[in-house]
């Protein structure tokens, strides 16, 4: 959900003094970091996951508000629209059982929320784009009852001198669209995976991310219908991505993979959203420097594809953490869990054996990897470490899967249990059955009855079954 702010109105001095305190706020980062006063404890693992709530239709039901008082849970909050929520997961550490307790959590708050709608007439769905949300959904008559995002609508128009943003997407059906404002961003639904880590491994943690980006996407991807158009595996990328489109370049953009790895440290993004990023939100708090609030809330108005955040650890001592953002919601809570599980898996072994990575694949590769994958999926063809070039299937299930299997290993998680997540994702890539590909497939089956498809995945998403097992 990203901080509240108290109000929506701003002069040009709350700009110019909110730039000030994120100035004085990144020397302070800074500064930690240079001293190593920064939590270096063991990493901890924690995740976000947006949610629709739709109606026994299937359509977008816009009432988060009555969902959220009757749940009344500190781990439910709002979301852009009346029609999502997020649900969140506690930290927790690296050890055996921990992917069993993730899902465990996950799953148990899922039906405790699902249950809770139903007494409404609604019901909980978890996927990347809804199908059956149309433009005139994403009104701001729609949007929810906080002053962050009534704030941010009008700012964003603000830097687009009034113009409506643009969507134009193109794959096998080409959809082009304007809106007048920042409810597009509201179709977009993610799995967020953050991972809490020693500043001093966070550079290499980050660059390793955005590495693994492509095959991360490709694999969970569940998002290939827009407005009626079928487009992108993940069309979720290139929809939020123009649905905030305010800057003018690629130094300047709002939802990006970013221009560069991180060359020496994990402060140069800090850095880069204060030279490069105009503020978005200009509220100005009465806390100390020592709490960073302006500098987090700013960071919070850029959605880097992996971002690192500044928070602050129950001891009161700042931490840094990665958050990867590349991943939709769904299809079920086991297939979120196990995308969980090969990250992170993964992500460890590659940054305990593959020497000057950076080197291997440069970034340019990386990046036209991931908007590859992002477009077709476990189709894409890809450029790995060294050059070597197939599809991102053939990597994942040749090289990628034993790999996040040594890392989880290596992070105190047992073979079995590794064995026992990591096997949803090879069944998922070998039977080449995605959230995107059960809804491509269901369509050509039944042809375009969003709501019935909605309805029948529902149906799936309770059945307790990972998405390489559904059938259409």
């Amino acid at each position: 959900m990203g901080q509240e702010i108290t109000h929506s109105s701003f002069t040009e001095d709350d700009f110019r003094r909110f730039r000030d305190r994120v100035v004085a706020e990144t020397a302070l980062l800074e500064q930690w970091m240079a001293e190593g006063l920064l939590d270096d404890s063991e990493p901890m693992a924690g995740s976000e996951i947006e949610a629709w709530l739709v109606n026994d239709r299937g359509l977008p039901a816009p009432q988060n508000s009555l969902f959220l008082e009757r749940m009344n849970d500190p781990l439910v909050v709002p979301e852009l629209s009346t029609f999502n929520v997020e649900l969140n997961t506690e930290p927790m550490r690296f050890s055996p059982g921990m992917f069993d307790r993730m899902h465990a959590e996950l799953d148990d708050l899922w039906r405790r929320c699902d249950a809770v709608a139903n007494a409404d007439g609604a019901h909980m769905l978890m996927i990347g784009i809804l199908p059956t949300v149309q433009q005139s959904d994403l009104c701001l008559a729609n949007i929810s009852g906080m002053q962050r995002y009534q704030a941010l609508n009008e700012q964003v128009l603000r830097m687009r001198d009034g113009q409506p943003l643009s969507l134009d997407i193109n794959a096998l059906e080409h959809l082009v669209a304007e809106h007048d404002d920042v409810m597009l961003e509201a179709a977009t639904t993610s799995f967020q995976i953050h991972l809490k880590i020693d500043p001093r491994q966070a550079r290499l943690a980050y660059n390793l991310s955005k590495m693994i980006s492509a095959p991360m996407v490709a694999l969970s991807a569940n998002s290939p219908f827009l407005f009626g158009h079928e487009l992108w595996d993940e069309t979720r990328i290139p929809l939020f991505e123009q649905s905030v489109a305010v800057g003018a370049t690629d130094y300047s953009r709002r939802v990006t993979f970013g221009l560069r790895y991180a060359e020496h440290s994990i402060m140069e993004c800090f850095e880069a959203n204060r030279d490069r990023y105009p503020v978005l939100l200009p509220q100005l708090m009465d806390e100390p420097v020592e709490s960073l609030a302006h500098l987090r809330l700013h960071n919070g108005t850029i959605w880097r594809w992996n971002r690192p955040l500044v928070g602050f650890s129950a001891s009161g001592k700042p931490h840094i953490r990665i958050e990867h953002r590349v991943v939709p919601s769904g299809p079920s809570p086991l297939d979120v869990v196990a995308n969980a599980a090969f990250y992170f898996g993964l992500l460890r072994e590659l940054a305990d054996v593959e020497a000057r990575a950076e080197e291997r694949l440069p970034f340019r590769v990386a990046k036209e990897n991931f908007y590859s994958a992002a477009c077709r999926g476990l189709d894409a063809r890809v450029t790995w470490f060294d050059g070597q070039e197939g599809s991102v299937a053939d990597l994942c299930l040749e090289k990628l899967l034993p790999q996040a299997r040594a890392g989880l290993e290596r992070m105190a998680v047992s073979g079995e249990e590794a064995a026992r997540w990591l096997d949803i994702i090879e069944q998922r890539i070998a039977r080449r059955q995605t959230g995107a590909h059960w809804q491509r497939r269901w369509v050509r089956r039944y042809g375009k009855d969003f709501p019935a498809m909605v309805r029948a995945y529902r149906e799936w998403q309770g059945s307790g079954k990972p998405v390489s097992q559904w059938e259409y």
